[in-house]
């Protein structure tokens, strides 16, 4: 499954890490929830997906079994050397638009079961695979900290290192991707550079800009608070006018307002894109309750 085609408001936020950095660096910008026998994961704008199944390790089995990746047996011919175990390693590129490449890792695994994990990542415009096949490491020795995941069922989220408390009318649209219906929506990454961030939001406009479900009637540059910083915010009204979309129907609205967001949260950088639509509940501050919480409109 890849999480980067998983939105309510075509949002795509990918990026990349930096080589050599700690375990301890890495957990404090890595996100996951667990669905299943799937857990999806983002850090530095890349999406990561883990599934294990309990089925024999062979190329029969993993056509088989993740025929959804819609992979063929020419593809399953190369093995990366430098992970140390037996696996089987498959590399796409996807042009979305011009100027946005989206590069796709598939790595899978034989498990301490015998068993097949397959681990994917998603990128934009960018690809470590370094980090990759430190990440690969992790989920193989299960490594990964409990901490890290965020409940299925939300009642709060972790917001780069802060603890935001939500009610239930707020569900996941993919791994920090977080819509509350009337009330906003919200996707970020934390990072480690700003120069990350800033690409990861370039990246997301230029994305939503390329589709051809609307268009774009008004973008400017305004100035907010984000988590207490000032900062300067790209903000564009997305018309649906006339548009007959999955999206317009569930919403009822007709444009959508968007925030495109870098700025330095605590000891890393968040990239974020909060929305809503023309008939949510819009408070006295211009913002609906959910980007309230991160953000506020200077005067």
């Amino acid at each position: 499954m890849k999480l980067i085609k998983i939105f309510a408001v075509f949002f795509f936020f990918i990026s990349n890490t930096s080589i050599g950095q700690t375990n301890d660096d890495l957990y404090s910008r890595l996100n996951a929830i667990s669905n299943g026998k799937t857990d999806f994961f983002n850090v530095d704008g890349i999406d990561i997906t883990s599934q294990a199944l309990n089925t024999k390790f062979t190329k029969k089995n993993i056509l088989k079994k993740f025929y959804g990746f819609k992979l063929k047996d020419s593809d399953l011919n190369t093995s990366d050397s430098l992970i140390g175990f037996q696996n089987i390693y498959v590399e796409k590129k996807e042009l979305i638009t011009e100027g946005i490449l989206q590069n796709t890792s598939y790595y899978f695994i034989e498990n301490y079961n015998q068993g097949i994990t397959a681990i994917t990542f998603v990128s934009i415009n960018k690809q470590d695979h370094d980090f990759e096949r430190q990440f690969v490491k992790m989920i193989y020795e299960n490594s990964i900290p409990k901490k890290i995941y965020e409940k299925l069922k939300i009642d709060s989220i972790n917001f780069a290192g802060r603890k935001i408390t939500l009610d239930d009318r707020c569900k996941w649209m993919g791994i920090n991707n977080i819509q509350c219906p009337s009330f906003g929506q919200m996707n970020w990454s934390v990072h480690k550079t700003l120069e990350d961030a800033l690409q990861n939001d370039s990246n997301q406009y230029n994305i939503i800009k390329s589709k051809n479900g609307g268009k774009i009637i008004s973008e400017e540059i305004v100035d907010i608070i984000f988590e207490g910083t000032e900062v300067k915010s790209k903000k564009v009204v997305y018309d649906f006018k006339g548009i007959k979309s999955v999206l317009v129907g569930i919403s009822g609205g007709k444009t959508l307002t968007i925030y495109f967001v870098s700025a330095p949260i605590r000891q890393n950088f968040v990239s974020c894109v909060l929305s809503f639509w023309n008939n949510d509940n819009i408070n006295p501050s211009g913002l609906p309750p959910l980007l309230e919480e991160v953000m506020e409109l200077k005067n």
